[in-house]
């Protein structure tokens, strides 16, 4: 019913956003990468889902199309309301989560606060065909990434470094250089560590 806004950032929280269009002020729930998506005070265009329960109507924001996507496929999964969703991109960023399903890393989905061990693999079987459908991902360029990602971070651990550090510094490395070799990733962290 309602697909976006626009209209000028009258309020703004890592939770919710209020945006003015036209004198109507609308109340979004947002995401963590959202809310920093989000410039302050100015004119914005935000994506919105709205969900439709018998005793709410809540309107969710997103600052891009690919967040909204996901936010969908998460939503269509049993067990995974919108909260939980919302939780899992603010936890995450939509490229994150993409990779984590395609890649079918059960781990990180269940890092997410909220979501069990069945309902992490409930999201992997119900979306990963999607999820490589639509944004277009190459499964063995996935796997092949995410086994270089986790030698790499075993390897700095063995070495001292709390994981979550290496956790990141690795992540942005492949951002950068999505076929880095295992050696390229450890020498890469090891200089930005």
């Amino acid at each position: 019913m309602i697909t976006q806004l626009k209209g000028k950032l009258v309020e703004k929280n890592p939770t919710y956003a209020v945006i003015d269009c036209n004198g109507v002020g609308y109340l979004l729930h947002i995401s963590l990468n959202t809310y920093s998506a989000l410039p302050d005070n100015e004119n914005v265009l935000v994506y919105t889902h709205l969900s439709i329960r018998e005793d709410a109507h809540t309107l969710f924001g997103f600052s891009s199309k690919v967040e909204r996507e996901i936010f969908r496929l998460l939503t269509s999964v049993s067990g995974v309301g919108p909260s939980i969703a919302r939780t899992m991109l603010s936890s995450m960023t939509s490229e994150e989560v993409q990779q984590a399903i395609a890649s079918e890393n059960v781990k990180e989905i269940q890092s997410v606060k909220g979501i069990g061990a069945k309902t992490a693999q409930r999201v992997i079987v119900d979306l990963k065909d999607k999820v490589l459908k639509i944004f277009d991902l190459d499964e063995v360029s996935v796997t092949q990434n995410n086994t270089n990602k986790e030698e790499a971070l075993s390897a700095l651990e063995v070495l001292g470094f709390a994981r979550k550090q290496v956790d990141k510094v690795v992540g942005n490395i492949l951002k950068e250089t999505p076929k880095a070799s295992v050696e390229q990733l450890i020498k890469q962290a090891l200089k930005n560590l």
